[in-house]
């Protein structure tokens, strides 16, 4: 297969592990192995103590699928295959597509969750945002794009770049959608428990409908991203067996390390969600004020969940030229959205990190220094 650069993790790759300050961070700040091994049981802590560093079964182990079951309603071990959560996604893509199908995806997105389907020769019909004023995905608009040749819908809720999350009627909406005409609905829930203020949270996509597939990991809501966990869950049992054969062809299983350090997290999935989320929605109350100050600046529709938002800049130059010079001018890194193939007219803005208030004070005075007072 001959596939695209990744242009999202293309710059970040460029700037991620060079630059100081970091303001477009989809993931929270990480928890340290001490902090998420206080938190073990006696009978984790001796499963750790005793560990052996062999392979581990193909789908997971018991233990970390049950630990992943336990945070849904009808979904059991057998219903779960582990895997990183980008091969996960890979993997599935493969299976289900073939060259001249339809994919019906979210626009913008995280490449991944149409650059594979393109390359192995799908057509693309995006799902686009609206904004009225806050980003709008309408389940009316998501019916008009599937055709007879429509075999997948791709979904990612709370929403990367822009923070939408749909009421639950709407999401009934969406999956009703997909049942009515026998499509996959695959639901990327990374940002799972991160909904804010009075949103409420939306079940799982494999909870409701027999052909949804939902991912989820310890990346995001969790906070450890270097675990590289992810999972793939769904009630088609067929359709996991043969995600589990291909997988043999990648990774063939994961670290033991991983799995037994998931399941702990899993275990106490609010020591490690619920600060991350007060650290989300005080951040977004901090660049409210920043936007109430600099309205000439950008817009801020605000995110309902998740950890990202996408705003509007309201400058001449284009996205990628304005981060360009601000990474080299100030060291802080932000994300244009020419890498989400999305016009160039906006950034995204990450709330997960604890040094959000300080990377956003330099970037402040830089706006005002240097682009207010010296407009283009």
């Amino acid at each position: 297969m001959k596939i695209k650069d990744f242009a999202i993790e293309r710059y970040f790759a460029k700037y991620e592990f060079e630059t100081e300050y970091l303001l477009s961070c989809s993931d929270c700040d990480g928890f340290s192995m001490e902090y998420l091994l206080s938190l073990a049981s006696p009978g984790e802590k001796r499963y750790w103590n005793n560990l052996k560093l062999g392979y581990t079964d193909t789908k997971g182990s018991k233990l970390l699928r049950d630990a992943i079951a336990r945070h849904y309603h009808t979904i059991g071990h057998d219903n779960i295959v582990v895997s990183s959560p980008g091969e996960a996604n890979f993997i599935l893509m493969n299976l289900l597509l073939e060259k001249g199908d339809n994919v019906v995806c979210m626009a913008p997105a995280y490449q991944s969750l149409y650059q594979v389907a393109e390359s192995i020769g799908c057509s693309i019909s995006f799902w686009e945002a609206e904004k009225c004023p806050d980003w709008y995905y309408d389940p009316e608009k998501l019916k008009e794009l599937i055709t007879p040749e429509t075999k997948l819908i791709i979904v990612n809720f709370p929403h990367n770049p822009t923070g939408f999350v749909p009421e639950k009627t709407e999401w009934e909406m969406i999956v009703e959608t997909a049942g009515k005409n026998g499509v996959v609905l695959f639901s990327d829930e990374m940002y799972r428990g991160l909904a804010h203020g009075h949103a409420e949270e939306i079940t799982p996509a494999c909870d409701l409908y027999e052909n949804g597939v939902s991912l989820w990991g310890m990346s995001k809501s969790f906070g450890l991203a270097g675990l590289r966990t992810g999972w793939l869950a769904c009630p088609n049992t067929k359709l996991l067996n043969e995600v589990e054969a291909f997988k043999d062809y990648l990774s063939i299983c994961g670290s033991p390390l991983n799995e037994i350090l998931s399941a702990i997290a899993l275990n106490n999935s609010k020591k490690f969600i619920t600060p991350n989320l007060e650290k989300i929605e005080r951040n977004i109350q901090i660049f409210r004020q920043f936007h109430q100050r600099n309205r000439w600046f950008c817009d801020f529709p605000e995110p309902v969940g998740g950890s990202t938002s996408f705003v509007r800049i309201l400058i001449k130059e284009p996205a990628m030229e304005f981060a360009e010079k601000l990474v080299r001018e100030t060291g802080i890194m932000v994300l244009p959205s020419e890498t989400f193939n999305y016009g160039n007219k906006h950034i995204r803005i990450g709330f997960g990190r604890e040094n959000f208030p300080e990377v956003l004070d330099k970037f402040e005075k830089y706006i005002r220094g240097k682009i207010r007072q010296h407009p283009e």
